[in-house]
């Protein structure tokens, strides 16, 4: 059973609220880009969730065998499909090389922009006071909102301007990095990250992996007890000092999830299975 939105949201301090619906907008001079593998149950809501203010919707679509580029097309995006994955960084390039607007809003297909965000996107273009934009993230885990464990707020760059911005090279945990000031918005960017059991340790294997792959081609090596070290502070770090356990159970399993992610990381590196 998935948990209802609350309706009162935490504030986010330091923000600026823009008003006035996304309904009153015009298409915006907004490439949106979204990248894509084996996605078929997000995909059609993502592209839904902008399609009334968006210029442009680019999918690049990595091989996918369920569907996912023709729900995307049938949506009306733009998909480009590659056989290969180069990473995260890489192929959120890609993506960028795509879109044609001045200005660019990164999403992911487990991701919705709300209407009152999508009020937030309009002003902040509108004025253009900034090179690139932040904003909140609320996640769900497994139908639950979570409103600690180092995830909320979640502040995330997504919104920048075409020609001030790229995305990292890293394979996992890409950054925008933006030549210019950085904004922040108000309203929630919605992230339905894990809907089942299995996504969590599907996540779990492909972020490990990736990130211990990202370690060995910089040469780095480590101790027997670093597996152990690691994924024992990922635990107390999420559960304790980020209030996980605020959470109840869910905070739980997230600390745990981030325990397993971080030791498995560690330990694929020592084993050189990357």
């Amino acid at each position: 059973m998935t948990e209802a939105l609350p309706s009162a949201l935490p504030a986010t301090p330091g923000a600026s609220t823009a008003s006035g619906p996304a309904a009153d907008t015009a298409l915006l001079p907004l490439s949106v880009t979204i990248l894509t593998r084996n996605e078929r149950h997000n995909i059609a809501e993502c592209i839904a969730s902008v399609k009334a203010f968006a210029s442009q919707i680019v999918v690049v679509d990595n091989a996918s065998a369920d569907g996912t580029a023709d729900i995307a097309r049938a949506a009306g995006a733009e998909v480009h499909v590659t056989p290969d994955w180069p990473g995260f960084g890489p192929q959120k390039n890609r993506a960028l090389s795509h879109a044609t607007q001045p200005w660019v809003l990164s999403l992911d297909a487990d991701e919705r922009v709300t209407p009152a965000l999508a009020a937030d996107i309009a002003a902040a273009i509108a004025q253009g006071t900034y090179a690139g934009y932040r904003m909140p993230r609320l996640s769900q885990f497994l139908g639950h909102w979570v409103k600690h464990c180092g995830w909320y707020p979640d502040y995330v760059l997504r919104l920048f301007r075409r020609e001030a911005g790229r995305f990292s090279d890293n394979l996992v945990h890409e950054r925008v990095i933006v030549d210019g000031e950085i904004g922040t918005l108000t309203n929630h960017l919605l992230h339905y990250s894990y809907t089942e059991a299995r996504q969590v340790e599907d996540k779990v294997q492909r972020y490990a992996r990736a990130g211990a792959k990202e370690m060995a081609l910089r040469g780095k090596r480590v101790s027997p007890l670093k597996p152990w070290i690691n994924g024992g502070w990922a635990f107390v770090r999420t559960y304790v000092l980020r209030r996980g356990f605020l959470d109840g159970a869910t905070g739980a399993a997230i600390a745990r999830m981030n325990a397993r992610s971080a030791f498995l990381k560690y330990a694929l590196l020592r084993r050189a299975d990357v």
